[in-house]
């Protein structure tokens, strides 16, 4: 699984099987199914906070394995929450991302992904760094087998302007209406008239894995959630559909990328 160490992995499997317990009972006592119990011992999927703090918790271990997860997180060079979440997104068969105030990541061009770094939070060597990471994850949407991915946008992100960087909402937006032609990439847009609607509480991502259960991210400007419990997905999915309906049609959405890109080029 790469940053998520096959020991870990493997204490998790001697435990269970330690307890004498098969991954349905195990899954049944943390409040997960016994596939998604499967799916993290195999490295289909990674163990997440979520659910190390369930094991931990249910089976009184002190917090044994949240401090292994904690562990490997201050060894990676990324943060825990981007290191979890990039696994989800190799995995994926399908993303659903609506965003309130940028571009989706996997759908930035490099000029706009500096951009949003800009601000003096990170020096120049972290910005290298983290643009490159960025640019790196978009190559699940040009492999064999991409995953589908659905995004909505509100307007108000192609409309806010990028200060001293001319031309580059034009490119971005452009940018675009080009991965927009793929059948696998769907762009939405929210317009303005839209008013009021329950998008403006925040940008999530659900995530649907190959297994068919499905894991979410949400963030603000502390920290990262990320919500696996299944009654907790099925709210944001609710949500989801809600602020889907608010969109426009693909066609229409892509007419009005095309419009603002226009604007800017003035």
């Amino acid at each position: 699984m790469g940053t998520v160490t096959d020991y870990v992995l493997e204490e998790l499997r001697l435990f269970r099987t330690g307890s004498g317990l098969s991954q349905d009972d195990f899954g049944r006592g943390i409040g997960y199914s016994g596939s998604h119990v499967s799916s993290v011992e195999t490295g289909g999927r990674p163990p997440t906070k979520e659910y190390m703090r369930a094991v931990d918790t249910h089976h009184q271990t002190g917090g044994r394995f949240l401090r292994m997860l904690d562990g490997l997180a201050r060894l990676d060079a990324e943060p825990a929450w981007l290191r979890e979440w990039i696994e989800f997104e190799r995995e994926a068969t399908t993303l659903r991302w609506f965003e309130l105030a940028y571009v989706p990541g996997l759908l930035q061009t490099e000029r706009y992904a500096r951009a949003t770094l800009a601000g003096g939070r990170f020096d120049a060597e972290d910005v290298d760094r983290i643009v490159a990471s960025r640019l790196e994850r978009q190559a699940i949407l040009h492999r064999r087998r991409p995953p589908q991915l659905i995004a909505v946008l509100d307007e108000a992100v192609l409309r806010r302007p990028v200060l001293d960087q001319p031309g580059l909402m034009v490119e971005q937006c452009e940018h675009l209406v080009q991965l927009a032609t793929a059948e696998h990439i769907q762009v939405h847009i929210v317009p303005t008239d839209a008013g009021m609607y329950l998008g403006l509480a925040g940008q999530f991502i659900i995530a649907e894995m190959p297994d068919g259960e499905r894991v979410a991210h949400a963030d603000n400007q502390l920290t990262a959630q990320f919500v696996d419990a299944p009654t907790d997905v099925a709210k944001l999915a609710k949500t989801w559909e809600i602020v889907r309906n608010e969109a426009l049609p693909r066609r229409q959405s892509t007419e009005l990328i095309k419009e603002v890109a226009k604007s800017w080029a003035c």
